[in-house]
This record gives structure tokens, sequence and C-alpha cells, in this order.
């Protein structure tokens, strides 16, 4: 897993708090959704990984840090798996990792239908070296030591330079829906 050295470093700045939560990779997930030449194309990543310190009761002292290894990205189509992880597109060979960053989580009111209460993680997304103001929301629900969280971010492409003029009309919009649980 490429991503493990630099989760490492996330969580070594101190010991774990009673908010701090540990990311089950096997339960969680990260997909996306997009339309390119007139067709639905959904796709998932397989290598990710978070820092989550989240107490509903203590939202100024929140913070998220999500990595994914866009590498591991699949579509379940060759041509289209290299135009997204190439030059081109998310640039996989120089800038392997995509990085979201909250600087504020409240609650918020704009989430998909689910369990838990609604929340927005104010924060800023690196993708291709590009860095831009994204908000992630996200439903939260907490059983004990479980957390699970479905959350949903919209990308507008051509905002990361991501496959300027030559991809056309092909995914303009990506649509990246994150299924995570997690333990404390």
């Amino acid at each position: 897993m490429k991503l493990l050295p630099l989760a490492l470093s996330l969580f070594a700045a101190g010991p774990a708090l009673a908010t701090d939560w540990t990311l089950d990779r096997d339960a969680s997930a990260v997909t996306i959704e997009t339309t390119a030449f007139g067709r639905e194309v959904t796709g998932s990543f397989s290598d990710f990984n978070a820092e989550i310190r989240l107490d509903p009761a203590d939202l100024d002292n929140a913070r998220i840090v999500g990595l994914v290894d866009v590498t591991s990205g699949d579509t379940g189509n060759a041509q289209y798996n290299s135009q997204m992880t190439g030059n081109s597109g998310l640039d996989g060979d120089d800038h392997p990792v995509a990085e979201f960053v909250s600087e504020t989580i409240s609650l918020g009111d704009d989430c998909e239908d689910g369990d838990g209460d609604c929340y927005v993680a104010n924060g800023t997304l690196t993708l291709a070296g590009n860095t831009q103001p994204t908000d992630l929301f996200f439903r939260l629900s907490i059983d004990g030591d479980r957390a699970v969280a479905d959350g949903r971010m919209t990308v507008l492409r051509q905002d990361f330079g991501i496959g300027s003029g030559e991809w056309g009309d092909a995914a303009t919009t990506v649509e990246i829906h994150l299924h995570i649980e997690a333990t404390r």
C-alpha cells in the first residue's frame, strides 16, 4: 500500500484522543460517478486512508484529512482508467495522492437522505497538483465506538486543470461518494 508511510505520519503527531477515529478500510469505500460520451461511468479507488477527529459536541476541534492514491482508480474500462489516472487526468505519475483537508466542520443542511445528522466539512481538495476550496457534505451516525458516515463532494474537473480541452464534455462534473466506517 503506497499510502501507508504517509498515513502513518498523520497519526505520529501525538496520542489518540477520545474523538479520534480509526478508519475501517474493509468496510469503507471511495467511489465516483460521472458521464463520458453519453454514458454513466462509475469507478472506485482501492487505496485510501483518513485521519478523523470528530466529536459532534466539539466541532471547533474537528478535523478530517482524506488521502486517496489516484493510481488505484478503476472504472472497469482500461481506456477510461488510462485517461483518468494518466497525464491529462489525475496525473498519477507526478501527483499520486489526492488530498482533502477540512478547515471547518459544522452542522449542514445539504446532505442526501440517510441516517444520522448532516454535516459539512469546508476545506481544500488537491488533485493533480491543483488545490481548490471544496465542501464535503456527509451524514454521520455514531453508535458507541463505531461511526458510519456517508458523504459526497462535487468536483468540476476543469477547476483542477484535469482533461483540458481534449476531453470535451467528458467527465465535466464528477461526484465523489464516500462510505466511511471507523472505530474509536
